[in-house]
């Protein structure tokens, strides 16, 4: 597709300023060059203040998130060091067998079981104790 521009310059007497704007309408029926209905790009002198409230929930908000970052640096780095100290083959006993793995995989492995454990009894204490569901036609 041609570009829709004049081969000749055309100068504009304000500098940054594009002096001839394309008009009419493109393939898909839609006007070009129309002004869009948008709100002026700077607000007023009222509105543009933070008040003392939204600054202290902003500054409270990036103490909350600093801290959580720290918290995972810290989580990750204990977890290095527990798989780093704990690398040595321990015998595990089932009910049938006996087998050797690292230590590390058992202390992770019992982990996530105690996570996953709590969810469903959560889940589980939830749902037995939730309020009754009420009936459509029953409006007391």
């Amino acid at each position: 597709m041609l570009p829709k521009t004049r081969s000749t310059p055309v100068h504009s007497s304000a500098p940054g300023v594009i002096p001839v704007t394309i008009t009419g309408r493109v393939r898909n029926g839609s006007p070009i060059g129309a002004e869009p209905d948008i709100a002026p790009a700077q607000p007023s002198a009222a509105t543009d203040r933070e008040t003392r409230r939204e600054r202290s929930r902003r500054k409270a908000h990036r103490s909350r998130l600093h801290f959580y970052a720290i918290a995972t640096v810290a989580v990750v780095a204990f977890l290095i060091a527990l798989a780093a100290s704990n690398t040595a083959q321990v015998k595990v006993n089932w009910v049938f067998a006996t087998s050797h793995v690292s230590l590390v995989w058992l202390v992770l492995f019992a982990a996530i079981l105690g996570w996953v454990l709590g969810l469903v009894a959560t889940a589980s204490f939830h749902w037995r104790t939730r309020a009754p569901r009420r009936q459509h036609g029953n409006r007391s």
